[in-house]
């Protein structure tokens, strides 16, 4: 498996760095599980502990309804349910949500050596960008691109394409992070590099390792040995050990 040390050139081509939302970029986990228990209370039932939760928030309302109610999509209250939740969470975004330890760093390396970055997440528009602007990162991203703002939504390739030619940027000069499936499909099929984010909302079953990313990463700060970039002042540079696979031709 290649080091950093060993991708000179490729490490050098990226651009931009483009990130999922929830259990990549920043940790919403438990305002989403805050507004999961409350819908719960509201109908009389029992609230869900936090680490069963957790596991599902990459996946969006719908799992949560679907963990919390034990319904599936067609049932007859399972919209409302959903709806209610969400409701519940556009009052409640930032409640807790922070950024995940590192990032920061990352993003203030980025910025410092000209590398874009932005988000690309099936959140629609209408939760994403007042969380943004509540966390303050309107103005630093390069784009930020919603579950609504294209026709498709991941692991269609579309949002990652629109997000590259908003920034005019081939999409092989792009790297993308999630901690999902379908945001490693996604950024494959866009022709873009990608990478597991271990330390997101990863659950039991999935297989990460199967995903087909180029790389995992268990610390933001790992992206940075794939831009070819060193660690901030005061990093043990324990970070920089990133899992390293193949990365795709640039298009």
């Amino acid at each position: 498996m290649p080091t950093p040390e060993a991708l000179p050139g490729d490490r050098a081509r990226f651009r931009l760095v483009l990130f999922d939302l929830d259990g990549t970029f920043a940790d919403t986990a438990a305002d989403l599980a805050y507004a999961l228990n409350q819908t719960l209370e509201r109908h009389g039932r029992a609230a869900i502990a936090f680490e069963h939760i957790r596991p599902q928030v990459s996946h969006g309302g719908a799992a949560l309804i679907r963990l919390g109610f034990q319904i599936e999509p067609g049932h007859a209250a399972f919209e409302g349910y959903r709806q209610e939740l969400l409701d519940c969470y556009q009052q409640n975004l930032s409640r807790h949500t922070s950024l995940f330890p590192g990032m920061e760093d990352l993003l203030e390396q980025m910025e410092k050596h000209g590398i874009l970055w932005g988000i690309v997440t099936n959140k629609p528009a209408w939760l994403t960008d007042p969380l943004m602007e509540q966390l303050g990162f309107t103005g630093r991203a390069a784009c930020i691109i919603s579950g609504d703002t294209t026709e498709n939504r991941k692991p269609h390739p579309g949002p990652i394409l629109h997000a590259c030619q908003m920034l005019d940027i081939a999409p092989g000069e792009a790297l993308y992070v999630g901690d999902a499936q379908r945001d490693i499909e996604a950024g494959s099929r866009a022709g873009s590099a990608t990478l597991a984010a271990l330390f997101g909302y990863i659950g039991e079953t999935d297989q990460p390792g199967q995903w087909g990313a180029n790389g995992s990463i268990d610390h933001p700060l790992q992206i940075l040995g794939w831009l070819g970039l060193d660690l901030p002042t005061g990093h043990s540079g324990r970070e920089e050990l990133a899992t390293f696979q193949s990365l795709p031709e640039p298009l």
